[in-house]
């Protein structure tokens, strides 16, 4: 079903923004860590529990990328950011 796969190409877009944000997150505990260490016990379980949540990401877009390949039959596992955003597929606009 298009709309299937064009939920899953979305999905796929959203898993950069989740990668950064668990960067963002990483800087902050970090900096709140050195600027006072009775802090890290409590920091390094946020970043757990980030952690955690980008994992989340992560299987959300192997899911995504499985129903584009089960309704389209097309392995965007290895595509670049671009030919995703357009739906396309491996070998096209070589």
């Amino acid at each position: 079903n298009a709309v299937h796969t064009a939920l899953s190409f979305d999905l796929i877009g959203e898993d950069v923004l989740i990668d950064g944000e668990f960067r963002n997150i990483l800087r902050q505990l970090i900096t709140f860590m050195m600027e006072d260490p009775r802090t890290i016990t409590t920091a390094l379980e946020i970043a757990w529990i980030a952690k955690a949540i980008e994992r989340i990401g992560d299987h959300v877009k192997n899911i995504a990328e499985q129903v584009i390949y089960i309704v389209r039959g097309t392995d965007v596992r290895h595509v670049s950011k671009e030919l995703r955003r357009f739906g396309g597929s491996p070998g096209e606009g070589l």
